[in-house]
């Protein structure tokens, strides 16, 4: 991950300012950054949408494609992750510097998607054991300022909500084989319900207090952050500790009050935006990547 080099007094001065609730952008501890989120910026994929938060800047394309369901969920479709590190977002990504925390990013997402309340599956059956669509998501790291995980699991959603899946009906010949066929209507698609897809809210423990959407300053003064996996409703669905340090359960159990709180404003703000875009129709003004 992307880190910064502070000295000693840059560490006291931001340790200090967060012990009385104020950062070095002015913000509180529970404050996030401006967020911009655009959607459906790029032409060839299902689905797409550009996320930046302060300094980070997250694009993600869905693909949709047809295949084989799983043996072990038959009549389920199913989600594919890739994170790509791009070497302009930080120099120490260039050759395969940034694989690894790919993987963990990738690896993360698959742990917040592993449940059935997050995204209907069965809807991307097509035929039980034959066919079903998967979707493939493509992230790529365009630059990093802090809180990557966050930026990514609102990238995620954005783009699975502008996600177009073509309506396909199976048709059965006397011999009993099967042909897949498109319908005419190419306006007419499967939505995904995104609901209850979860964000991620990353706590990053500074001294004796946390704080959300964590820069790149920040999270260099910090040994430890939780990541919290949040529902629209405040229910949490997967936790994680990154970084060397420890958090004593009394510190996890406050972690999580935050990240449930600050996680359900944080999903009203998205889905609010994200009707506001799909109501202004293909005539909005695209201002983002490629716009």
């Amino acid at each position: 991950m992307a880190s910064v080099a502070l000295s000693e007094a840059e560490k006291v001065y931001i340790v200090h300012g967060v012990q009385e609730d104020l950062r070095v952008d002015g913000r509180g501890c529970e404050d996030y950054r401006s967020i911009e989120v655009e959607t459906d910026v790029v032409s060839n994929t299902s689905g797409s949408a550009r996320v930046k938060l302060g300094h980070t800047d997250i694009l993600v394309g869905v693909k949709a494609e047809m295949g084989t369901p799983k043996l072990e969920k038959p009549n389920e479709g199913y989600l594919e992750f890739f994170v790509d590190c791009s070497a302009n977002a930080t120099p120490e990504f260039e050759g395969r510097g940034g694989d690894d925390l790919g993987t963990e990013i990738a690896n993360t997402l698959y742990r917040i998607f592993n449940n059935k309340s997050s995204v209907d599956l069965k809807s991307l059956c097509i035929s039980p054991r034959e066919h079903c669509w998967i979707l493939y998501v493509d992230v790529l790291l365009l630059e990093c300022g802090g809180n990557l995980f966050d930026a990514i699991s609102i990238a995620v959603k954005a783009a699975l909500f502008n996600t177009r899946i073509p309506k396909v009906r199976v048709l059965e010949d006397e011999e009993g084989s099967k042909d897949i066929e498109l319908f005419d209507d190419p306006y007419d698609c499967i939505r995904l319900c995104v609901e209850n897809v979860p964000c991620i809210v990353t706590l990053c423990k500074i001294g004796y207090r946390h704080v959300v959407d964590a820069t790149l300053q920040e999270e260099a003064c910090s040994l430890a952050s939780l990541l919290v996996s949040v529902t629209s409703t405040g229910v949490v669905t997967c936790m994680r500790k990154v970084g060397k340090g420890s958090l004593d359960p009394e510190s996890i159990f406050e972690m999580m009050e935050t990240g449930k709180r600050v996680g359900k404003v944080l999903h009203t703000s998205l889905q609010s935006v994200l009707h506001k875009e799909e109501s202004l129709g293909p005539k909005r003004q695209k201002v983002g990547f490629l716009g």
